[in-house]
């Protein structure tokens, strides 16, 4: 069932770490960028293991197997297993297997991530729209994908053939910027063919489904950077959901989230999970204070005002600051918004965060 409308980021009286049984964790924006670590990640995430606190990694990125995504963050600092990581590739491999008998012959457009979830689903990848494939698997095959797989699924799926998507992301964070995903491949055939794929990733059901089955988790909170992937899909799932503001998410998109976008809780980074997520409490006159901060609807614009110095502390006290008075501008948009949109003005209160 989704969760209602949310007008505030939630408290959970203590860190996320004590409070949930496992974190499903979205990876690029989150714990990596490109062959990098997040700043912060590999000490939170271990901290948050030592607390007792299962480690999912979840991930719409079909390109790469598991034990590969597993090696990687192994080599950064995470120690983990394949067992421990979940791709959109298992996820749509599921759904082509719920549909199609076993042994059935499926045109990959995609990498060695979807090819070897096939095959784990008892499915054989074929290359060719000639080789009488029961459906096409689309996911992301890299910067390197050859104009050729596109023409092969646009003969199938012109000939009838199912279509399904890993996942529809358009972009994805690069350490050279922002570059296509899956979604914009996706957009190719979807043009050529007129037709509509089955897509199982983020922030779809199928996604989440696949994620429980494999974690076991039973209380679990969805970790992201992305509203309309990670958060939408905790949504979708009613399960609560965190998101971290080191991936594509900036403080205005955020303030301007819907109610399928709005998380449970915001942090700057992953040592959210071992911080208590402080509570953000109304002011009177529709406003909301959080740390020192408090802010409210002023007109056409969101206003910010605050109480005191910014302190310091071990975790970083002006990130601490910076974060306590972006959820109390969240609940003073969101309140506004009510079930839409918040429009309001937030250059003048965003710009009181970095002074």
């Amino acid at each position: 069932m989704s969760q209602p409308s949310r007008t505030r980021p939630g408290a959970s009286g203590a860190a996320p770490s004590a409070v949930y049984d496992t974190a499903l964790l979205d990876l690029d924006g989150v714990v990596y960028t490109g062959g990098d670590a997040v700043e912060h990640a590999v000490d939170a995430l271990a901290a948050a293991r030592a607390a007792g606190m299962g480690l999912a990694y979840v991930t719409n990125n079909a390109l790469r197997p598991p034990r590969d995504v597993a090696e990687h963050l192994t080599e950064l600092g995470v120690p983990a297993s394949p067992e421990d990581v979940i791709t959109s590739a298992q996820a749509v491999a599921r759904l082509i297997a719920d549909e199609v008998p076993e042994g059935s012959r499926v045109l990959v457009v995609g990498g060695e991530g979807l090819r070897l979830a096939l095959r784990e689903r008892g499915l054989v990848p074929v290359e060719s729209a000639d080789d009488g494939p029961a459906a096409v698997a689309q996911g992301y095959g890299g910067p390197d994908m050859a104009w050729r797989r596109f023409w092969e699924a646009c003969a199938a799926v012109n000939a009838g053939v199912p279509w399904f998507a890993s996942n529809t992301d358009l972009t994805i964070p690069s350490p050279r910027g922002i570059v296509p995903g899956n979604g914009a491949a996706v957009e190719v055939v979807r043009i050529a063919t007129g037709a509509e794929p089955r897509v199982a990733g983020k922030p779809l059901p199928p996604m989440h489904r696949e994620t429980i089955l494999r974690s076991g988790a039973r209380r679990p909170l969805v970790v992201g950077d992305r509203l309309d992937t990670d958060i939408e899909g905790a949504f979708n799932g009613g399960v609560d959901s965190l998101l971290v503001l080191t991936g594509v998410t900036d403080a205005r998109q955020l303030l301007a989230a819907g109610p399928r976008h709005r998380p449970t809780y915001v942090d700057a980074d992953l040592r959210g999970l071992l911080a208590e997520q402080p509570e953000v409490a109304e002011a009177g006159g529709g406003a909301f204070s959080c740390g020192r901060w408090t802010a409210s609807a002023d007109g056409g614009a969101l206003r910010l005002d605050a109480a005191g110095e910014r302190a310091a502390d071990a975790r970083g006290g002006a990130d601490r600051d910076r974060v306590d008075g972006l959820r109390a501008l969240c609940a003073a948009a969101w309140t506004r918004a009510g079930d839409g949109r918040c429009d309001l003005d937030a250059d003048k209160a965003l710009a009181r965060l970095v002074e």
